[in-house]
C-alpha cells in the first residue's frame, strides 16, 4: 500500500490550493511548501514545513534555487521496495515524499504582456518545479504527481476515500505531468528560436492546448479534437467566441479557417463563402449589405450549407438576407444586437465572434508518413506595382481592379485554380483540377453568360496557350497569372492575336 504520509506543495497557481491543503491535513498528511505558497498555507492556518527545514539549506539566490537539494530528489525518486535505495535513504536521513503539487512560473503569461523584456521572460523560467515534477513522474510508482488544479479534487476524493491513489491514477498523472513540462520547454524553445529568428531549427518542438474534443474527424470514422496554440492571440478561429449555435465540427473549423484567410486579404468591405476549403463566392462592395449580395449571387446554389465571414459588422438588414437560406456558419468581428437576434432563431446556425480579425503568421505544418512538411505561411500580396503587363494592350482601371481582386481569391482556391471575376465578385471557380485547361472550363461553365467581360486569375503559369484562347472565346478580356513558363511566349503571342490583357506577377500561389 502507498498510503500518502508526506506532500510537497509549490505553485504559481495558487487556485483552490488552500482547500486542498485543508483535506490532505483533515487525513493527517504533513504538507512541506516553498516560498509564496508557504507562505499563504500559513495565513490559512495550516500546518506546514518550510523546504528549508527538510534540506538544511537556506532558499538562495532570490529563490532560484531551493529545492534542487538530495533530500528532496531523493525522497521523490527512491525506489521504495529497493533494499540499497531504502539504506541509502536512511543513512541521508531522507524521508519520502508521496504526493506532489506543482505548477510551474507562468512563462506562457509572462511572455504574452506588451514590451516584456527578455530579463523577465528569462526569470520566468522555472527550473526546480520542472525538476520535481518530473522526479516524481518517473518514480510515479509510489509517487502521486498534480500539475493541474481540475485535478486537485478527485485526487483529493481519492485520497479521503483509500489513503492512498490507484496505479492507474498515478500513470495518467505522470503522463499529463511530462506533458506539462514537455508543453512547458516546447515554449521557451520557441520563444528564443523566435527571438533569434530560427524558423527551422534542428529539433523542432510545438505545443498545443486541446480546446475541445470533437464529435468525429473529417468522416464519422475518425475521432478528433481540436487544439489551440497557447499563445493563440485574439481575432484567429481558434480564438473565436462561439455565440450562438450547435458544437463546431471538424470540418466547420477548417472551412471557417479558410473563410478567414481570404477575407484577411482585404480592407474594404468583404463578404467571403466558402464550401470544402474553396471560396464559391466572394464580393467586395461599400456596405456589407453589397458585398453579401455579391457574395451570394456568385454561386447561390453552392453557398446553401456553407460558411460565410465577413470583416464587417452584421448589421440587421445583412442578417435578414441571410437568414434565406441555410448556413453552417457566420463569422464576423461583432454582431449587432438586432441582427443577433434575428440569426439566433436558427437554432442550429453557428455564429462567431471574432473581435479585431488578424491574420495568423505561424509557419503551416502538414504531416507526410513518418514526419511532417514545415513552411511559412503565404502571407504573399500583389500590388499594381508587382506586376509587369506583357501585352500589347494595356489593362484599364476597371481591368486593374478586377485583375488584383481575382488574384487574391485564386490565392487561397485549390490547384490548379482558375478564378472569373467581375463587377467586384466571383462569377466562376475552377478548383482542384489536374489541368489548368480543365479548372478553367469549369470557371466559364460556372460563369455562364457573366463570362463575357469577366477577367481571369490563374495560381500559376500557363504550360502551353490553350487556357488563353478557352478564355478569349467564352468573352474573357484580361489575364493575370504568375508567369515563368518556358512557354510563356505562346500565351503572349495568343494573348496579342486575341486582343486580350496579360500581366504576370512573378508569384505563384499553389495550394494543395
Amino acid at each position: 500500500m502507498n498510503r500518502i504520509k508526506r506532500a510537497l506543495i509549490s505553485v504559481s497557481d495558487k487556485t483552490g490550493i488552500v482547500e486542498l491543503a485543508q483535506q490532505l491535513v483533515a487525513k493527517e498528511i504533513e504538507i512541506v511548501s516553498t516560498g509564496g505558497t508557504h507562505q499563504l498555507l500559513k495565513e490559512a492556518g495550516i500546518p506546514v514545513i518550510g523546504i528549508s527545514e527538510i534540506t538544511g539549506f537556506p532558499e538562495i539566490m532570490d529563490g532560484r534555487v531551493k529545492t534542487l537539494h538530495p533530500k528532496v530528489h531523493g525522497g521523490l525518486l527512491a525506489v521504495r521496495d529497493l533494499p540499497a535505495h531504502r539504506q541509502q535513504m536512511e543513512a541521508n536521513e531522507i524521508q519520502e515524499i508521496d504526493l506532489v503539487i506543482v505548477n510551474l512560473y507562468p512563462f506562457a503569461q509572462t511572455i504574452s504582456k506588451p514590451n516584456v523584456s527578455y530579463e523577465e521572460a528569462i526569470e520566468n523560467i522555472d527550473i526546480g518545479g520542472p525538476s520535481m515534477v518530473r522526479s516524481a513522474a518517473k518514480n510515479h510508482r509510489f509517487v502521486t504527481v498534480v500539475v493541474d488544479p481540475a485535478d486537485y479534487q478527485s485526487v483529493a476524493d481519492e485520497i479521503t476515500t483509500h489513503a492512498e491513489t490507484t496505479l492507474q491514477t498515478r500513470e495518467y498523472l505522470a503522463a499529463k505531468a511530462f506533458s506539462h513540462t514537455a508543453a512547458y520547454d516546447s515554449l521557451i524553445a520557441k520563444y528564443l528560436n523566435d527571438r533569434m529568428g530560427n524558423l527551422f531549427p534542428d529539433q523542432l518542438t510545438v505545443t498545443y492546448q486541446k480546446q475541445s474534443s470533437l464529435r468525429y474527424g473529417e468522416n464519422p470514422h475518425q475521432q478528433a479534437s481540436f487544439y489551440k496554440e497557447t499563445l493563440a492571440i485574439d481575432g484567429l478561429i481558434a480564438s473565436a467566441k462561439q455565440l450562438h449555435g450547435k458544437e463546431l465540427s471538424y470540418n466547420n473549423i477548417n472551412d471557417a479557417n479558410a473563410a478567414l484567410a481570404i477575407v484577411n486579404e482585404f480592407q474594404e468591405p468583404v463578404v467571403v463563402a466558402v464550401k470544402h476549403m474553396n471560396p464559391c463566392g466572394v464580393g467586395i462592395g461599400e456596405t456589407i449589405e453589397e458585398a453579401y449580395q455579391k457574395a451570394y449571387e456568385a454561386d447561390p446554389v453552392s453557398i446553401f450549407g456553407g460558411i460565410v465571414a465577413t470583416n464587417q459588422v452584421v448589421t440587421k438588414e445583412v442578417a435578414l438576407q441571410m437568414t434565406k437560406l441555410f448556413l453552417e456558419i457566420i463569422l464576423a468581428p461583432h454582431f449587432e444586437a438586432d441582427a443577433l437576434e434575428i440569426l439566433q432563431e436558427k437554432k442550429n446556425l453557428r455564429l462567431l465572434e471574432l473581435g479585431n480579425i488578424t491574420q495568423s503568421k505561424a509557419n503551416s505544418i502538414v504531416t507526410v508518413g513518418g514526419g511532417i512538411l514545415v513552411q511559412e505561411a503565404d502571407l504573399r500580396q500583389v500590388s499594381q506595382d508587382d506586376c509587369q503587363v506583357v501585352t500589347d494592350r494595356q489593362p484599364t482601371e476597371e481591368e486593374w481592379e478586377q485583375l488584383l481582386f481575382g488574384f487574391k481569391v485564386v490565392k487561397h482556391v485549390k490547384s490548379n485554380a482558375i478564378v472569373l471575376v467581375k463587377d467586384n465578385r466571383t462569377v466562376g471557380v475552377g478548383a482542384g483540377q489536374m489541368n489548368r485547361i480543365g479548372a478553367a472550363r469549369i470557371a466559364i461553365g460556372q460563369a455562364g453568360e457573366l463570362v463575357n467581360g469577366s477577367v481571369l486569375a490563374s495560381d500559376a503559369f500557363f504550360p502551353m496557350s490553350d487556357t488563353v484562347e478557352e478564355a478569349a472565346k467564352a468573352g474573357v478580356t484580361a489575364i493575370i497569372q504568375p508567369g515563368g513558363s518556358i512557354r510563356d511566349q505562346e500565351s503572349i503571342e495568343a494573348a496579342n492575336r486575341l486582343g486580350m490583357v496579360m500581366v504576370f506577377t512573378g508569384v505563384r500561389h499553389f495550394k494543395h
